[in-house]
């Protein structure tokens, strides 16, 4: 039996305020927990006793936890619905930040990450399924664009917010406090949410799982999958962790003005954000094909990582703003599946794409800060400006590749093919 609290058919006002507004929270909180190391990093390595191999590795088991449960998520959500599955997945995630704020060793922090991981792992597809039920199909890539905007400013919350939080608490007081707010938003998100009937729910798991085969099988999953990996690995890896150290140790920053560039790093995403779904949203009204407006925006994304990593401006905070502004491209692959899929397989569809993404994510945070390792670190404890150029320059050169791949898988495919309309 469903609820009927609220009407069939809402207003979009009171859309964004029971349902954009209350799974925006639980994004907020996931983007927050996802950055905040780059900040409280000096203190963990401090107190803890961590190198650049511990720190990634601690990092990463956040990406570890949240790509380990995307299958999962994508059948539970397209059977029981986002409202549910979203709400319990958050008080795992409580239960992590109070974890962490008690940990005092490497595997009690790793394990109190990966629980944060776990907890958040809806925090984005759960949302974009609440979409796909209750927005017209055709303004998906905007309203994904406003909606992923909150995201940054959780990101926008992990940078000097922060920062200035640590002058009044310190790390551990940090998470207690999220854990409050982490399970504030769940209770908001089971009492606030109406629920809608799931196509699909009857379903038996063999049903489901052969819709999760029909998502493996299909040929547009496998053109935008490495770029999306690529992109998105080297986004959650540098911008949620390896940023800081690099304005540090490179742009010469100290503690505070690295923590501004990340501010404005993460602002620029924010706006990006919506700049990305209205640009969208407009080619797309105009004709232009969707897929088209990923092929660009990704070969501007990448020319900004360029620019960090031949150092060309390594004291400006400029080439960071534009790899914030650019970041979300690859994002706009998530509205082309679920326009290409059924709805009834777009939790699906998106938890399929999202489960290889965060494991390039994990493995990118994790290895980036392995291959730093090789390199000795700097009488200040920084680590070597050369260490950043091979490592950031390695990522950079996979999406290049990536996106060769994807320009030449689509390449001679009739202009009116489904997947090119992107709705």
């Amino acid at each position: 039996m469903t609820r009927t609290t609220h009407p069939a058919h809402p207003t979009v006002a009171r859309l964004l305020l029971v349902v954009f507004m209350p799974f925006a929270g639980g994004y907020f909180l996931s983007y927050l927990f996802r950055s905040t190391n780059a900040v409280i990093a000096p203190q963990l390595i401090a107190e803890i006793g961590l190198d650049a191999g511990d720190l990634g590795l601690l990092t990463s088991t956040y990406f570890l936890a949240f790509a380990g449960f995307q299958l999962p998520l994508g059948l539970l959500l397209d059977r029981y619905g986002p409202r549910r599955v979203q709400s319990v997945l958050l008080l795992s995630a409580a239960l992590g930040a109070t974890l962490f704020a008690l940990g005092d060793s490497l595997v009690a922090l790793a394990v109190a990450r990966g629980f944060i991981g776990l907890g958040v792992a809806g925090g984005l597809m759960a949302s974009f399924k609440a979409i796909t039920l209750w927005f017209p199909k055709q303004r998906w890539p905007l309203i994904n664009g406003c909606f992923m905007a909150i995201g940054g400013l959780g990101a926008v919350a992990a940078t000097r917010p922060l920062e200035m939080a640590l002058h009044v608490t310190d790390w551990r007081g940090v998470f207690l406090g999220l854990a409050v707010v982490t399970v504030l938003v769940a209770l908001t998100i089971r009492l606030a949410v109406p629920e809608r009937p799931i196509h699909g729910a009857g379903d038996t798991l063999g049903e489901q799982l052969a819709g999760l085969k029909r998502v493996f099988a299909d040929l547009l999953f496998w053109r935008v999958a490495p770029l999306t990996v690529t992109t998105m690995a080297a986004n959650l890896a540098i911008q949620g962790l390896w940023a800081g150290p690099w304005l540090r140790d490179v742009g010469g920053m100290d503690i505070e003005g690295a923590a501004d560039a990340l501010l404005w790093l993460a602002a620029a995403m924010t706006v990006g954000f919506v700049v990305t779904g209205m640009i969208a949203d407009r080619c797309t009204r105009r004709g232009i094909p969707l897929s088209r407006v990923i092929l660009v925006l990704t070969t501007l994304f990448m020319a900004s990582q360029a620019v960090i990593v031949f150092e060309l401006a390594p004291t400006s905070v400029l080439p960071w703003v534009a790899f914030g502004l650019l970041a979300n491209g690859a994002a706009l692959v998530y509205p082309l599946l679920n326009g290409h899929f059924p709805l009834a397989l777009s939790g699906r569809a998106s938890t399929g794409l999202n489960t290889l993404a965060f494991f390039g994510a994990f493995a990118g945070q994790y290895l980036m800060g392995a291959a730093i390792d090789l390199w000795e670190p700097l009488a200040t404890g920084g680590y070597r400006p050369e260490a950043y150029q091979a490592v950031f320059g390695g990522i950079l050169a996979l999406q290049i590749l990536s996106l060769l791949w994807y320009a030449l898988a689509g390449a001679g495919r009739p202009s009116g093919h489904q997947e090119d309309t992107g709705v």
